[in-house]
C-alpha cells in the first residue's frame, strides 16, 4: 500500500503569523516536522500541501531542500487541497499531519499505521476523544474515506479541518479512536500562539539533537524533571481553531 503523508501547511495565521517559518537550530518547524516525519518507516512519500497564494511561494522553496513532493491548491478548502494531492501520488492510506506540530513522533506514526492497516479501519486517530498531548494528533485514513468526504462534505468546519465529516459519520465509516494508557489531553505541545512558541524552544534548546529525534517519551520525562515548563503555556482552549469553524457552520445554519 502506498502510505503518504499530507503535510498541511499555510503561511497565513490569524494567531501566530508565519508561524511554520519560525527557526529554531536553523531550521524553520516546517522543515523539522518534514524531518521528524521522514524518520517514520511506514511513510513511503510526504507532501506538502500549501496554497496557490504568492507568500506561500517561500514554503515550496523550502520543500524543494527535500526530497518531498508540493501540491498547491485552495486556501479555504483544505479537504480539496488534501484530496487533489492523494490523487496526484495515488495515495492508499493518507496520514493527516499538521505544520503546527513540531513534536510530532514518527514511532507513534508506525504504531497508528500498523494499527490501521492490521484492523482494516476507513478513519483512525487519537482525537476524537482524546488521551494524547495536543500537538501528537495522528489521523489515517484511507483513500475512499477521503474522496466520500470530499464528495459529499459542505459545511465550512468540514471543508476547512479535512476530517469532520468522516469522524463524525459512524454509520458511513468504520471509525477506530486509539487510546493512550494514561490520560494525557492536557498536555499542550501545539503551536499557536507566543507562549507556545517559548514552550517549544525550551524543549528543543533541552532535547535536541541533529544526530536523534526525540520522542513523546522524551519530553514526558523532560516535564517531570523541570514541570514549571508547563506553566508557560497551559491557559488555551484544545481545539481552539476547530471550536471557532462550529460556530461558523451555526452562522451559516442561521440563514
Amino acid at each position: 500500500m502506498n502510505v503518504v503523508a499530507i503535510i498541511q501547511v499555510r503561511s497565513a495565521s490569524t494567531r501566530l503569523p508565519g508561524k511554520c517559518m519560525l527557526k529554531i537550530f536553523g531550521k524553520t518547524i516546517l522543515e523539522h516536522i518534514i524531518l521528524r516525519v521522514s524518520g517514520a518507516k511506514k511513510v513511503q512519500k510526504i507532501c506538502v500541501a500549501t496554497t496557490q497564494n504568492q507568500e506561500d511561494d517561500i514554503i515550496e522553496r523550502i520543500v524543494k531542500k527535500y526530497n518531498v513532493a508540493v501540491y498547491r491548491g485552495s486556501e479555504s478548502d483544505v479537504l480539496d487541497r488534501f484530496y487533489q494531492a492523494a490523487k496526484l501520488l495515488q495515495a492508499d492510506i493518507i496520514c493527516r499531519i499538521t505544520a503546527d506540530d513540531p513534536f510530532k513522533d514518527p514511532l507513534i506514526l508506525d504504531n497508528f499505521i500498523d494499527d490501521f492497516i492490521a484492523g482494516g479501519y476507513d478513519y483512525l486517530s487519537n482525537t476524537i476523544e482524546p488521551t494524547y498531548p495536543e500537538g501528537i494528533d495522528i489521523e489515517v485514513f484511507n483513500f475512499c474515506s477521503l474522496e466520500k468526504a470530499w464528495e459529499e462534505a459542505s459545511l465550512p468546519s468540514e471543508r476547512e479541518h479535512v476530517t469532520p465529516y468522516i469522524w463524525k459519520n459512524s454509520r458511513k465509516f468504520n471509525l477506530y479512536n486509539k487510546k493512550h494508557a494514561l490520560d494525557l489531553s492536557h498536555l499542550r505541545w501545539t503551536l499557536d500562539k507566543p507562549e507556545d512558541w517559548v514552550f517549544i524552544q525550551q524543549v528543543y534548546d533541552y532535547l535536541y539533537s541533529p544526530e536523534r529525534i526525540f520522542h513523546m517519551a522524551d519530553i514526558l520525562d523532560l516535564l517531570k524533571k523541570h514541570p514549571d515548563l508547563l506553566k508557560i503555556n497551559n491557559k488555551t482552549i484544545r481545539n481552539e481553531g476547530y471550536l471557532k469553524s462550529i460556530k461558523d457552520d451555526l452562522c451559516i445554519e442561521r440563514k
